[in-house]
């Protein structure tokens, strides 16, 4: 949008604070290679158009914006004389490129000196050098920085998940091992047991009852109840109780295989009635070694069960075999990174999930929510163990209008209200020296706002820390430029 070309003063843009210190001549060439510009009440500028112009307001009121999904969302309003924004970086080097990364509208009837992007750039290379080549290397080692230790943080979380997975991973594949030796040894001695039934003077009919009952007492197994501690030591005592009374030798180590196979009293019962007195003691011992057996497959199917879920987790965290722009389940992504963390999380930190499973599947990058993810679970890990290594981790879903909340709340300290304002800010840390990049946070942030147009807030008080996504509904177009750079603060004011 073009205001109405107004009268430029020397005398007037001289008084504000960005030039007030330069000679008569330099705000000459400004008013002559610029111009002043009165603007309606309306849109000056849109975010992510060419930033072709800097804006120097000389009065009236400005309003900054953001565009967070569907919504504009207002991030600054003044009517400081002096205040500037648009190209502000048009003096860096060829080839970087230049958008408004906020839009600009006016109140009421506004002035603005107004110079072209080159003719700025050109005027600052001219007059400022050394600021210039001083600005040039701030703004492109920060980014250089933010890369490399962006690049070592990923690393090290993937250390970090790595050795969590490798965790989880020992203990299933431990338990197959041990259950696939019991078993063996298992196997081995019903071999034994069968030669000696068939080789006893025991009748036809009496081995088809047995094996009848073999099949029947591998089936209970199969469905056999949890039992509580209680529960499960009554049930032994009256196991034991009744092998004792029926002369079957060792039945105090028997019986907590019986009660943990679903075998009581009245199953001990019919098996004496089907088989004869004679043969039940080698009948209790085969039935034992089929116990064992199938609690053993049962463990290994377990185990494996387990490596299984470990290995979908791992690849729905990673995303490698699936589209890096997908419509995903954020429940999904989120019990994934969970279970990649539960190792370092430990036994001390609990999680609660306050899931609404009713919520819609959502356009995103899952890889990249992965990695958000990550990073607030692992800071709220952080501050319940600054804490005394207790406590709560709650993980909560829920819409909010046209957008969907994931809430991270932990019972830690709390972060200061001294710190609030700059904790997605670039390298900022709490976190001793060589524990913290202090990127975490801030490539939360740019992966929430700027990839995802959604938003980012904190809200704490000690005991209770709630770091809050709010993401859209709907799709937005997929972002190709990351924006490595970073959005500077849109209108600028003296300190």
């Amino acid at each position: 949008m073009s205001g109405r070309l107004m009268p430029c003063s020397p005398a007037e843009i001289g008084a504000l604070f960005l030039f007030e210190k330069l000679t008569a001549e330099q705000l000459g060439r400004l008013c002559c290679e610029g111009r002043v510009e009165l603007f309606d009440p309306g849109p000056v500028f849109a975010e992510g158009d060419p930033a072709t112009c800097f804006y120097v307001m000389i009065e009236g009121t400005l309003v900054m914006s953001r565009r967070v999904g569907g919504d504009d969302v207002e991030v600054n309003r003044t009517s400081q004389p002096g205040v500037y924004t648009g190209a502000m970086q048009a003096y860096l080097k060829e080839g970087t490129p230049q958008k408004y990364k906020s839009s600009m509208r006016v109140t009421e009837p506004t002035r603005f000196f107004v110079l072209p992007s080159g003719t700025f750039a050109a005027i600052m290379q001219e007059w400022f050098p050394m600021a210039v080549h001083l600005l040039e290397g701030l703004f492109f080692g920060t980014q250089t920085a933010q890369r490399a230790i962006g690049q070592r943080e990923r690393l090290l979380a993937l250390g970090s998940l790595s050795a969590g997975l490798t965790h989880e991973l020992n203990n299933p594949a431990a338990a197959a091992v041990r259950a696939t030796s019991s078993l063996r040894d298992r196997v081995a001695h019903m071999r034994q047991k069968l030669g000696i039934i068939a080789s006893g003077p025991y009748h036809r009919d009496a081995l088809k009852s047995l094996v009848d009952i073999q099949e029947r007492t591998a089936e209970r197994v199969a469905k056999a109840q949890s039992l509580s501690p209680l529960e499960a030591s009554d049930r032994e005592d009256e196991v034991s109780d009744w092998l004792d009374d029926h002369g079957i030798q060792g039945g105090w180590q028997i019986a907590p295989t019986f009660v943990q196979g679903g075998l009581d009293v009245d199953w001990l019962e019919q098996v004496a009635a089907a088989v004869d007195e004679e043969i039940l003691q080698a009948a209790i011992g085969w039935l034992n070694y089929t116990v064992e057996t199938e609690l053993l497959m049962s463990e290994i199917e377990d185990s494996t069960t387990r490596i299984s879920h470990l290995v979908d987790a791992a690849k729905q965290y990673s995303q490698l075999d699936r589209a890096p722009y997908q419509v995903a389940d954020v429940h999904e992504l989120l019990d994934s990174t969970l279970l990649m963390l539960s190792g370092k999380m430990g036994s001390r930190v609990k999680v609660v999930k306050d899931y609404d499973r009713s919520l819609p599947r959502i356009p995103a990058y899952p890889a990249e929510l992965n990695q958000v993810w990550t990073n607030l679970i692992d800071n709220a890990v952080s501050a319940i163990n600054s804490a005394g290594g207790e406590g709560t981790l709650t993980v909560r879903t829920a819409p909010v209008h046209d957008r969907l909340l994931v809430e991270f709340r932990d019972t830690g300290p709390g972060v200061p209200a001294e710190i609030k304002g700059r904790i997605f800010d670039p390298f900022f840390t709490t976190k001793p020296v060589g524990e913290g990049t202090g990127l975490g946070l801030d490539i939360s942030w740019r992966i929430i706002v700027n990839k995802h147009h959604g938003d980012l807030k904190v809200e704490s008080v000690p005991g209770d820390t709630r770091f809050q996504v709010l993401l859209p509904l709907t799709a937005a177009d997929p972002e190709t430029d990351t924006d490595t750079a970073g959005a500077s603060d849109p209108a600028q004011e003296p300190s």
